[in-house]
């Protein structure tokens, strides 16, 4: 069985998807869409830059969605990828809502708006400067836990994602982090300074998820065709209010991606497909699933590979 994989922030680059946007008029018209519902320029920013702009939330989380659709669209539409084969869709945060997307439970245009609003609500939930995030190595998930020692109840330290084994990512206040940055030090324990804007996917992010409820209430949702794997639960989620519910939890949770590739392996999946600028995703498949076979699909060439593949 196969799985299909959509990355989230940290996988932009300007000039993603530009192949695509020159060879295929499909792939500009969903360019033109993005432009229209958005009310400014996205294409642009996306195929030209500036990189500044490109990497503010706001704009980041759309331009993903926008890359990962066409390189789906175009798969599905251009190369005759029989779609039909994978059973499950799962997305790394913002990626979920690209999962929706390619199952047919969002709209294109919904979810465009979504984001935007989505990647406005998390940048402004918490001044800049006052939070942090870390990317902590080589260690697993209960043991950075056990070293999160907040003496001050004021302070926030939290899991935000649980990428693959020995990649974790730590979220929260300056100082929170700075404390558990004292005591892996202490412990010779290896970590990363990330450079984003706010503290994501921990209780600081919950003003945020407060907007994307009143955002989310009007938005129709329909019933996936594909099981999609939700980042909270990291379990197959098909009925529309629950997923609904789980989008909004989902900003201020962890995102439980390594579990989430463990269960979707033990339904016997070895193919997992990344559609979608980068290919952070495969590598983390590839340190969870030792056997697992990964594809990243960020061009045209990568497209016939896997056909070919595919046909073997």
């Amino acid at each position: 069985m196969n799985a299909l994989l959509f990355p989230g922030q940290g996988s932009q680059s300007v000039g993603m998807g530009i192949e695509f946007y020159n060879n295929f008029n499909f792939v500009k018209e969903i360019f033109r869409q993005a432009d229209e519902e958005l009310n400014f320029s996205i294409s642009k920013m996306i195929l030209e830059g500036p990189e500044s702009e490109l990497q503010l939330t706001k704009y980041t989380q759309p331009a993903i969605l926008i890359v990962s659709y066409s390189i789906f669209k175009t798969m599905q539409d251009e190369f005759n990828v029989n779609l039909s084969e994978f059973e499950y869709f799962a997305g790394h945060s913002l990626g979920e809502y690209s999962a929706l997307v390619c199952s047919s439970s969002l709209s294109f245009k919904d979810a465009l708006y979504l984001l935007h609003e989505r990647g406005k609500a998390m940048q402004d939930a918490v001044p800049l400067g006052k939070g942090k995030m870390i990317a902590v190595l080589g260690k697993k998930i209960n043991e950075i836990k056990s070293l999160i020692d907040l003496k001050d109840n004021n302070e926030v330290c939290e899991i935000a994602n649980d990428n693959a084994e020995g990649q974790v990512i730590v979220s929260g206040s300056k100082y929170g982090i700075e404390m558990l940055e004292n005591n892996l030090k202490d412990n010779k324990i290896k970590f990363i300074p990330l450079k984003v804007s706010a503290p994501f996917h921990c209780s600081l992010m919950k003003p945020a998820a407060e907007i994307m409820r009143e955002k989310l209430k009007n938005i129709n949702f329909k019933k996936p065709l594909k099981k999609i794997i939700s980042n909270v639960t990291a379990k197959p989620e098909n009925e529309a209010e629950k997923i609904k519910n789980l989008l909004i939890q989902q900003i201020y949770s962890s995102v439980n991606w390594r579990e989430s590739i463990i269960n979707i392996s033990n339904e016997k999946v070895i193919n997992f497909v990344e559609i979608g600028p980068g290919k952070v995703l495969s590598g983390m498949v590839k340190r969870t699933i030792k056997k697992a076979n990964c594809f990243s699909i960020n061009s045209i060439a990568d497209i016939k590979n896997f056909t070919n593949e595919l046909k073997k």
